[in-house]
């Protein structure tokens, strides 16, 4: 399982903990039953508290994506509430809106984003840091 924080993020960590395992759920890419790492082995990959991703794994709980049983794991849901194809765009598109606006108040030109995107795309699926 590969999740991705960025403190330069302006979301609380452990909602971008919740965000990108709901998409993995939802995508397919984490199935049922699969099982999501311990609290604190995923802490120290991701260089976080412990406390964070209990919390993430509370929260997806609660959503009913996954499913805590003690002694064992946390293992997503038998039926996990997939997103929708429209909460899925609707996501992406609340994203790409603050990105926009982000470049406008920098003064960035919009007509390089589309290049800037790809390049960081690149990087991102090779698994480079995406400082």
């Amino acid at each position: 399982m590969q999740i991705r924080i960025s403190s330069d993020d302006g979301t609380p960590i452990y909602q971008q903990v919740v965000s990108q395992v709901t998409l993995l759920i939802s995508s397919g890419r984490l199935s049922s039953g699969d099982q999501l790492p311990p609290v604190r082995r995923l802490a120290e990959q991701l260089v976080i508290n412990p406390n964070t991703v209990a919390r993430a794994y509370r929260e997806l709980e609660a959503a009913g994506m996954v499913l805590s049983r003690r002694g064992s794991g946390v293992f997503v849901a038998d039926s996990p509430s997939p997103l929708s194809r429209r909460e899925r765009n609707r996501r992406l598109h609340e994203r790409i809106d603050a990105l926009l606006a982000e470049a406008v108040q920098l003064d960035f030109p919009l007509s390089s984003l589309p290049d800037v995107v790809r390049n960081r795309a690149s990087r991102f699926d090779s698994g480079e840091s995406h400082e």
